[in-house]
């Protein structure tokens, strides 16, 4: 066999199935390890029409054991694409280091992980696990902008472990769970079409038919929400697995690429926080413009030390955020929820409401036993009073009233409206006082 005869591997061919035909170009094709061939396939392609660099570990060499050869075979990826502004993709299946070769892996392994982080929020990381990825595979792994794992994959950091990847997709690991390889590869071809490669690029124009958004009212589910609004057949849902009381996930809105975040009714528990925290970052990090939709009761209280924890970051993440941001209040905004999401404390650059929507300090209960007792002693109706608090005190004319909420309308105006608002948003510049990074 010649040498220029390539084997056309597992590993080899998950590439050729990611990249669009005849444009993957292998990188170190004939680079060898101390025992041979190296256990990973390096290159670069388009996908869909953008230039992307990935690597696909090769479980029939050695176990895809990961050598010192691989990892310099990686880190090259990386340092290209910080050079270039490319995205990175990493498929994953291995069976974890080469041991022979000791702290020498161990550090080639670190500069991996040094050469991730590096480009964080820099350009665009994927990590699809195709197959086994463990102890500091699925660290590295993890350090990925967004993680798809298909589901027989086993993805955990300590091992051994009964954690499936199905258990990782339900505790928020892993973002996306595919069915098998190839939609976990699709998958990862979708979010580079519709992310920005790098922090210094918009994301890609998509063509698009217009439509009337017929959102109905408050009862609506927060999913339905962003699937009225969005353009059609354009959202991907983010971590659906994990924290099902908030709905994060990426779609189109006249063709231009939106983060959405969606709280369901429920109060804020640790996890939706944590979950919407996540996602405000990764949009903010790309310049993606968030829109939330606000329904809330409030926060947790079954676990305050936690939610404190969880809630303090939420509140963080947005107002730091810089990114073009518009929170509408769908149905109940109540107390912190309210501040956290769609105050003047989230920095928002606009803050909607619905006609029907109630933001208050208190849930209507707790705010008329308070404000109403003497009315309420005096035998006035339970319910009257709380139709009345809403009407007066927590109607959303009132808070507009003095300047908490920007402009009001029904439901089915929803979409225009933020067509509207983006458009105008598009040209957002925001300057921010130096700083390293925020403690919390």
């Amino acid at each position: 066999m010649s040498e220029l005869t390539v084997k056309n591997t597992e590993a080899r061919k998950r590439l050729l199935s990611l990249f669009d035909e005849g444009t993957f170009t292998e990188l170190d094709a004939f680079a060898k390890s101390a025992n041979g061939e190296i256990e990973v396939v390096a290159g670069y392609g388009s996908v869909n029409g953008v230039y992307v660099y990935a690597f696909s570990q090769d479980v029939t060499v050695d176990g895809g054991a990961i050598s010192v050869a691989q990892c310099a075979k990686i880190k090259k990826i990386y340092e290209l694409a910080k050079k270039t502004g490319s995205a990175v993709v990493g498929i994953y299946d291995s069976n974890g280091m080469k041991l022979k070769e000791g702290f020498e892996a161990l550090n080639a392994y670190g500069e991996i992980l040094k050469a991730s982080t590096s480009v964080s929020g820099v350009v665009l990381q994927i990590s699809v696990i195709a197959g086994s990825c463990l102890g500091t595979s699925a660290l590295m792994a993890n350090m990925a902008d967004v993680v798809i794992a298909a589901k027989d994959a086993d993805f955990y950091v300590t091992a051994p472990s009964d954690v499936t990847a199905e258990d990782s997709f339900k505790q928020g690991t892993v973002d996306i769970l595919a069915d098998d390889v190839d939609s976990a590869i699709a998958s990862a071809k979708e979010l580079v079409s519709v992310l920005p490669s790098n922090n210094l690029v918009v994301a890609p124009m998509f063509d698009f038919e217009e439509k009337f958004s017929d959102v109905a009212d408050a009862s609506t589910s927060a999913t339905d929400i962003i699937n009225a609004v969005a353009d059609d057949n354009s959202v991907v849902e983010i971590k659906a697995g994990y924290a099902e009381n908030v709905v994060t996930a990426f779609a189109q809105m006249g063709g231009s690429t939106v983060g959405f975040v969606a709280f369901d009714g429920n109060a804020v528990c640790p996890n939706c926080a944590y979950k919407a925290e996540a996602f405000i970052k990764l949009c903010d990090a790309f310049n993606i413009s968030i829109v939330t939709f606000v329904n809330a009761k409030g926060l947790n209280s079954e676990k305050e030390n936690q939610m404190l924890v969880a809630a303090t970051k939420l509140t963080s993440a947005y107002a730091s955020a810089t990114c073009p941001k518009i929170s509408i209040v769908t149905g109940k905004a109540i107390g912190a929820a309210y501040i956290a999401l769609a105050g003047r404390g989230s920095n928002a650059d606009l803050v909607f409401a619905w006609d029907t929507a109630v933001v208050s300090p208190l849930e209507t209960e707790s705010a008329v036993a308070f404000l109403y007792n003497d009315r309420l002693a005096a035998g006035e109706s339970r319910a009257e009073l709380e139709k009345e608090y809403e009407s007066e005190i927590a109607s959303p004319f009132t808070a507009a009233a003095c300047g908490a909420i920007d402009d009001i309308f029904v439901p089915a105006e929803t979409r225009t409206k933020l067509l509207n608002a983006l458009s105008f948003l598009e040209s957002k510049r925001e300057t921010t006082i130096p700083r390293k990074h925020s403690v919390k």
